[in-house]
């Protein structure tokens, strides 16, 4: 009697502990699911995000079909991991529709404005610094994936190198110029050198990069002229003090 009573207490201790273990793995599962579907929903709220702030860039269509495609790609996964929730399945078709109307606007839309004409507000230039940025990650991560092919990739992200270059060079220049108005012509030198080294430094072999490199080697002479000018100045300042302080020191002594 008793060893049965010891057997029972043992299979109800196996199988408490089989069930909780059972229940763990599928909590564990749970939480695994919910952490993937965190990330493909905030995959889907950063590609919505871009393409709000697009807004600041010039129009590239396929830019956008990109995101879109990113978003929908999310979305399916979403509904893979979890098709339960509700309104998962409506997002999806909410996002093909737009992939559809973006996918024809980049048919039919000219490809990207090279004369972007950057804004005179500091934080605006920085926010759209930062959104090319985050473009140009975005772009590497689909590509690495398999989600946008080599081509694309590479005509797209020359695109964003040449809108980001274009921005540090003309920040550069915009502050050695007011330097140079100041009369800080040190500080002016090293803003045009470090334009200078950015464009020399940089992949991309674009009209523009040529016009500014003339440009800026330009500018540099001019401050290298003007240094001279300066230190020639403030040598015969220096110079014509010294011979009045001479003057002073062996002029005659008057007498009282």
């Amino acid at each position: 009697m008793i060893a049965i009573i010891v057997g029972l207490i043992i299979a109800l201790i196996v199988i408490v502990v089989v069930v909780t273990s059972i229940q763990q793995h599928k909590e564990k599962l749970e939480a695994e699911k919910r952490v993937k579907v965190a990330k493909q929903k905030a995959i889907i709220d950063e590609s919505e995000e871009l393409i709000f702030n697009l807004a600041n860039l010039p129009s590239n269509p396929n830019i956008v079909k990109i995101l879109n495609r990113r978003s929908l790609n999310a979305a399916k996964n979403m509904q893979e991991l979890m098709p339960e929730v509700k309104g998962i399945k409506k997002r999806a078709q909410e996002l093909k529709s737009r992939l559809k109307a973006s996918e024809d606007l980049a048919e039919n839309q000219a490809g990207v404005d090279d004369n972007f004409v950057l804004p005179d507000n500091e934080q605006q230039l920085v926010a759209i610094l930062q959104c090319i940025k985050k473009l140009r990650a975005v772009l590497k991560s689909e590509q690495s994936k398999g989600a946008l092919d080599a081509q694309t990739f590479t005509a797209e992200d020359q695109k964003l190198a040449t809108m980001q270059l274009k921005i540090n060079i003309e920040s550069l220049v915009k502050r050695g110029t007011q330097a140079f108005s100041k009369e800080m012509l040190g500080s002016a030198r090293q803003y045009f050198e470090k334009a200078l080294q950015s464009l020399a430094n940089s992949t991309v072999k674009t009209d523009y990069v040529a016009a500014k490199h003339a440009e800026v080697t330009q500018q540099l002479e001019d401050i290298t002229d003007a240094l001279k000018h300066t230190n020639a100045k403030d040598a015969a300042k220096k110079a014509k003090s010294e011979e009045n302080e001479l003057d002073l020191l062996f002029q005659p002594k008057k007498k009282w």
